[in-house]
């Protein structure tokens, strides 16, 4: 949902399975074939589906909807926590050592250098950031792997916003960010 050339892509997509449908020979459908396929998926409503821990009316913002539904809300609803220097984070969920957390990292500030432990995929929703490796705007997903030590910096004259995972916690080079990682959680 964030990637223009990714729509038009999809929606190219689109357009050719429905030339597709179209074309194709016309077949009729037996009476009970609905209750055939409501039978089959075992009495789950569509009211019995899953919600997002935090889902209720979404507002228009820089993230894409499947985040917006899950927070409930646009960037205004992110219930953040400061980490240092002017940077925040919002954990949105954890599982078996893995973590999802939107990071808050103002215009021109660097992140502590760091390096991994495991895997760590981070997704630039707004603003942009630079490391040893690339530049990396909205839409643009970093990954990172043990092998990488790096000091993200955002670009200067916007705030960077980004969706980061991880497997297993960051290993910090300094020593106040090792002091506070385990009640910062990152």
């Amino acid at each position: 949902s964030m990637c223009d050339e990714c729509r038009a892509q999809a929606a190219s997509f689109d357009a050719v399975g429905g030339a597709v449908l179209e074309g194709g020979e016309t077949v009729s459908m037996d009476a009970g074939s609905l209750a055939a396929t409501l039978a089959r998926i075992q009495g789950v409503t569509p009211e019995a589906a899953p919600k997002a821990p935090h889902a209720k009316a979404r507002k228009a913002g820089d993230l894409p909807k499947p985040l917006l539904d899950y927070i409930g809300g646009d960037l205004d609803a992110v219930r953040w926590r400061p980490v240092g220097m002017g940077v925040r984070q919002a954990i949105l969920t954890t599982a078996k050592g893995a973590t999802a957390r939107l990071l808050y990292i103002p215009a021109g500030t660097a992140v502590p250098d760091h390096g991994h432990r495991g895997t760590e995929l981070t997704l630039v929703l707004k603003g942009a950031f630079r490391d040893q490796t690339d530049h990396f705007g909205p839409g643009d997903v970093e990954v990172a792997n043990e092998d990488l030590e790096h000091t993200p910096v955002a670009d200067i004259g916007e705030d960077c916003i980004c969706l980061a995972a991880t497997d297993a916690p960051l290993r910090f080079s300094g020593m106040l960010p090792r002091i506070a990682q385990p009640f910062l959680k990152i």
